[in-house]
């Protein structure tokens, strides 16, 4: 999994670390240049503004010379990460199932998340079940029936055009009477930007409160990290609208700007569940810090 990652970052771990490796290790004085190339570095990779000025300050204090540099860039990072390494744990006991609502504009990977998330709490021994609340999008509500059928995991649906509320009340309702433990509901992925949009979502959320109030347990919004700073400006929309619980950054091994993740982590302050990191079924991985910096500063794994 380890490799899986490194391969998987490797754009963004290539043009950062091809951009700082001169300062790195030969006893040279940190000079202001050697900072600006640091800074450039950091935020040619969507760092952000602020955490670059973390490390920076970091830097400047505890660098005499350029040996130290590669261990305190490591040791911010994990500071900034760690407090966000937090996976998803479904309650052993809960009143009705889990209902994780999953949220993000189209193209970020959501529904293929759906069902990479519905996959892996089946494997750990879970009862799952899907809800296509993404009633627009025709091709939405046919991926999540063949992802359902692949994974036998059954899928609630109606015909295109229904009201996603209708559609998720009914699958709520399914979820219970099969004793199902896990149910996982797609959305709309129109423009974070239209205001209808966000109105739905507030609207489904109302309904899964009215069956339960705990519901949902989890709002999730999928982040597409190619996207950089402007899956930023989507966090905010989304969590301004329905109070996000938790982020999923897709397609991190198309990006050479994967540094967004440290961005949404100070910004955000919210539990990075997964990453993902490449095309196969496996290459959704649950989060952790120390996996993530390593790979990115071309450590080997950390030991757990």
């Amino acid at each position: 999994m380890f490799k899986r990652l490194r391969e998987g970052i490797a754009r963004t771990r290539d043009g950062l670390l091809n951009r700082i490796s001169k300062l790195f290790g030969r006893g040279e004085p940190l000079d202001t240049a050697s900072i600006e190339t640091l800074e450039s570095a950091l935020l040619l990779a969507d760092t952000g503004v602020q955490v670059t000025a973390q490390i920076l300050d970091a830097v400047k204090k505890r660098a005499r010379d350029n040996t130290a540099v590669l261990e305190i860039v490591r040791d911010e990072m994990t500071k900034v990460l760690t407090p966000v390494t937090k996976p998803l744990v479904v309650p052993a006991q809960c009143d009705g199932p889990f209902v994780i609502l999953v949220v993000g504009v189209n193209g970020a990977g959501k529904t293929t998340t759906i069902a990479k998330i519905g996959g892996s709490l089946q494997a750990a021994g879970l009862q799952v079940m899907f809800a296509a609340g993404d009633t627009f999008r025709a091709a939405a509500v046919a991926q999540l029936k063949t992802w359902g059928e692949r994974l036998n995991i059954p899928v609630i649906a109606q015909i295109q055009g229904a009201d996603p509320a209708s559609v998720i009340f009914d699958a709520y309702a399914a979820a219970t009477a099969r004793g199902i433990q896990v149910l996982i509901v797609d959305t709309a992925g129109r423009l974070h930007t239209q205001d209808g949009l966000m109105a739905e979502l507030v609207k489904v959320r109302r309904v899964l409160g009215k069956q339960n109030p705990a519901a949902p347990h989890e709002t999730l919004l999928v982040l597409d990290a190619t996207m950089g700073q402007n899956a930023l400006q989507q966090a905010r929309m989304f969590h301004r609208a329905v109070n996000l619980d938790s982020v999923v950054l897709t397609k991190l091994d198309g990006t050479a700007k994967g540094g967004i993740v440290f961005a949404i982590a100070q910004e955000l302050a919210l539990p990075i569940r997964y990453i993902g990191v490449g095309e196969h079924f496996d290459d959704l991985q649950v989060f952790s810090a120390t996996n993530f910096v390593a790979a990115l500063l071309g450590s080997e794994a950390p030991n757990l």
